[in-house]
């Protein structure tokens, strides 16, 4: 298992090898597996809380109406849309396209959930985007506050992943944090954990891939 202190170095030198940019990069981690035979259909789609919120929380579209929806908003959804609204996105593919890369997670209203599926499921399944249902008396500033601070890794048909763990105005050890955190999530589900990882890499959105050789296990 990789410790803290090994990404912390792991990051401040894919952070050292870089340029300065005009822009905010992302630190990005990026997971190598073996020994997975992902055509017999093993397959990950986890949301991950961080401990760290990154600078640039997660984008989240609620669907719900009447009083959920105003709750809401009041709890700065970046969307919300209603019954009506959600009726009409389906009928325009383009703009229900553009919604769907627009945000990181969706969650709906439980009232919804059906119309959800028969309007949007075809777009949203095969992106592993299908809303979380929110019964309509629970806490939805709770959910929207999780999902904030929260990040979606997908793996299909590949033996490697990647995903964003902060940026570079991030203090290494919290962004070295959220790496832990995703490479603990993701151990549980491999079929023999740490041993189903042969690379570990960290990288800068314009830099080099930073390589940390997982040692072999006797």
């Amino acid at each position: 298992m990789v410790n803290e202190s090994e990404l912390v170095s792991l990051i401040q030198e894919a952070k050292k090898s870089e340029k300065e940019r005009k822009f905010t990069q992302s630190l990005e981690l990026y997971l190598i597996f073996k020994d997975i035979d992902v055509k017999k259909g093993f397959a990950l789609n986890e949301i991950i809380q961080l401990p760290k919120q990154m600078s640039q929380p997660a984008a989240i579209c609620v669907m719900a109406s009447g009083d959920m929806g105003i709750k809401a908003k009041n709890a700065n959804a970046d969307q919300v849309i209603n019954g009506d609204e959600l009726n009409k996105l389906a009928e325009n593919k383009r703009e229900t396209r553009k919604l769907i890369n627009k945000y990181d997670f969706f969650v709906a209203d439980t009232k919804l959930m059906a119309n959800v599926g028969k309007t949007l499921g075809q777009l949203l399944g095969p992106r592993g985007k299908m809303p979380t249902p929110v019964p309509f008396n629970a806490p939805i500033e709770s959910f929207l506050n999780r999902f904030k601070s929260s990040i979606r890794v997908r793996l299909k048909n590949s033996l490697s992943l990647s995903c964003k763990i902060g940026d570079v105005t991030m203090s290494e050890s919290d962004v070295a944090s959220n790496a832990v955190a995703i490479i603990n999530a993701i151990e549980k589900k491999l079929p023999n954990g740490d041993k189903n990882i042969r690379k570990i890499m960290v990288k800068t959105t314009m830099g080099k891939a930073i390589k940390l050789e997982m040692k072999v296990k006797k």
